[in-house]
């Protein structure tokens, strides 16, 4: 399994940055992906998580309505469209192979190096 996040950068508030993740080594279409951060000194976020069992996608609360993940099956990529960026979006992100145990409770497995967003105020 590999995982690239890419498309990062530093971006002003109420910015957009589209993030890439490019994955590899396993079979795309059986395999729902999401994106987490963290941001130094914090616990991680779960950003993400798309249900392989019933198609939702679910967001955290601080994303939804901003953030939009979608899909290139042809590219075995998936993005994230991120809008009306905050200062406090600024951290690392990661995409991951994701089980969404619960609406709001999501498992993370084999991420990839990371991305990084800043967004200066």
């Amino acid at each position: 399994v590999q995982l690239v996040e890419s498309g990062g950068g530093l971006m002003q508030a109420g910015g957009s940055l589209r993030l890439s993740c490019a994955a590899s080594g396993f079979i795309f279409d059986d395999y729902a992906i999401g994106w987490f951060r963290q941001a130094p000194g914090k616990e991680r976020q779960g950003v993400s998580c798309s249900s392989r069992s019933d198609g939702s996608t679910y967001y955290a609360n601080f994303v939804k309505g901003r953030f939009t993940i979608s899909s290139d099956n042809a590219k075995n990529t998936v993005y994230l469209q991120m809008n009306n960026l905050k200062p406090e979006d600024t951290a690392l992100y990661y995409c991951a192979l994701v089980s969404c145990l619960t609406p709001t409770q999501w498992e993370y497995d084999n991420w990839g190096q990371g991305t990084q967003v800043t967004v200066s105020s």
